[in-house]
């Protein structure tokens, strides 16, 4: 079943009220649409973990849904930050497994060199708050709070960089 945008925003306003009913079919009706919306973005046999952490991660923010926005573009919202922070854990586990390694070869650094100019290239497009914002909070590891304290910008700023900064790279790395 597919359902239309304002089903699921009723069954998802009837959720927060405590239907349990709503709840189950909000989940379900989520988890298929998650399933069509992974499909085409990792093997097969990581979609399913990676529905059930959106699952989890939707259930923790459904009290902040406000039913009169859209329910798909909010669900797809919810999808994206969890498929990026799959991938991190992908290429995290794919780093780990090269160093485990006994028989590679001594790494001579050339790959996260390469990476990391590449990376500069790609920021060069961006506006320093947004360039300032994504590397000390995304690639630094700082906190929001930290990295608003850095630069000077305001803790919401920050925020608001990071989300256009990756969506402006994301757009170019697609047209690429």
């Amino acid at each position: 079943m597919i359902a239309d945008d304002a089903t699921m925003s009723r069954l998802a306003l009837m959720a927060q009220a405590g239907d349990r009913q709503a709840y189950g079919t909000l989940l379900t009706t989520s988890r298929d649409w998650l399933a069509r919306y992974y499909r085409r973005k990792v093997p097969p046999v990581q979609i399913d973990d990676l529905i059930q952490d959106t699952l989890l991660s939707l259930h923790r923010r459904l009290a902040s849904y406000d039913p009169d926005r859209s329910f798909y573009p909010w669900l797809a919202a919810i999808a994206r930050y969890r498929f990026i922070d799959h991938l991190r854990l992908v290429y995290r586990q794919s780093v780990e497994t090269h160093s485990d390694d006994a028989d590679f070869a001594v790494d001579s650094g050339e790959d996260a060199i390469a990476a990391r100019i590449s990376l500069e290239r790609l920021f060069e497009i961006l506006p320093n708050g947004q360039r300032a914002a994504i590397e000390l909070v995304k690639i630094k590891g700082l906190s929001i709070r930290e990295a608003s304290d850095k630069t000077g910008q305001s803790e919401a700023l920050i925020k608001v960089n990071i989300h256009r900064g990756l969506r402006r790279l994301a757009g170019m790395v697609e047209k690429a």
